[in-house]
Formats: structure tokens, sequence, C-alpha cells
């Protein structure tokens, strides 16, 4: 079972729609019981909050619920229990690292690392703009489970 944290700030935009778009790629493609897949904040600012409107409401569009999620923060712990940990921008790779210490065996990167054009995902907090984000998200996903074998 290969198990993956996808993570972002706050843990209600941009790393939940990652965790429920990677899940229902997953479930479409009838492997999802190859997979433990959740998602994490490096702040502690919006534990225990509910997923942001914004991305509940893109999800919403595509069929994908979030009911039952809430942010949390990502631990030390969470580096032995994942195999990847999915950052979606290069100061959320800052932040993890922080937390979790050295990467010595390679399990953090950046979601757009596994397509064709690495970048950062926007944070929708600030562009306003869920559709670009969701948009490299899915991108992200797919290119991921080929990376995976999928």
């Amino acid at each position: 079972m290969t198990k993956i944290l996808f993570v972002c700030l706050g843990n209600i935009c941009r790393s939940p729609m990652a965790e429920f778009v990677f899940k229902d790629m997953v479930k479409k493609r009838g492997i999802e019981k190859e997979f433990y897949i959740e998602s994490a904040g490096t702040s502690s600012e919006e534990v225990g909050n509910p997923v942001h409107y914004g991305t509940r409401k893109k999800l919403q569009q595509v069929g994908i619920s979030v009911d039952g999620k809430y942010a949390r923060k990502i631990t030390k712990e969470d580096y032995n229990k994942f195999d990847y940990i999915i950052g979606m921008e290069e100061h959320n790779i800052s932040s993890i690292l922080r937390i979790v210490g050295n990467d010595i065996e390679g399990k953090v990167s950046r979601l757009l690392d596994y397509s064709n054009n690495p970048r950062d995902i926007a944070d929708p907090w600030y562009t306003h703009n869920f559709d670009i984000t969701y948009e490299d998200i899915v991108e992200g996903c797919e290119f991921l489970l080929r990376k995976l074998g999928y």
C-alpha cells in the first residue's frame, strides 16, 4: 500500500483538494485499496476547520465530496507514516522539512515536480482562482499516478 500525504499551508484549500482529487482518481481506476491518502497543513492556524468553501464548491462541481475533512497540522511522526509527502509550493517544502527534519529517504516533493512543467501551485486563498488550482492539482495527480505505475 502506498501512503501519500498532501501538504499546503493551512490544509483548507490546496492539500484537501489534492487529497480528494487523488482519492477520486484511484477510486475510478478501481485501485483505491492500493493507497492510503491524507492531507495536512504546515500551520496550526486552521486546525479543526472544515475545507474552504471555494475548494468545496469547485469539487462539488466535479462530483467530489470533502465531507468530514477538517484541517490538521503535519507532525514529525508523519515522515515515518507516509511514503510520499507532497507539498504544493516551495514554501511548503521548507516548512515540511522544518517540521519533519531531514528528508533522508527522499519522500518530500512538490506535486507538480512529477509533471512535465514543474512549478508551484498558487494558493487560491490569495488568488481566489480555484479553477486554476484545480487544473494544476489534476495535472499533478495524473503525473503522480503515472510515476507510481498506474
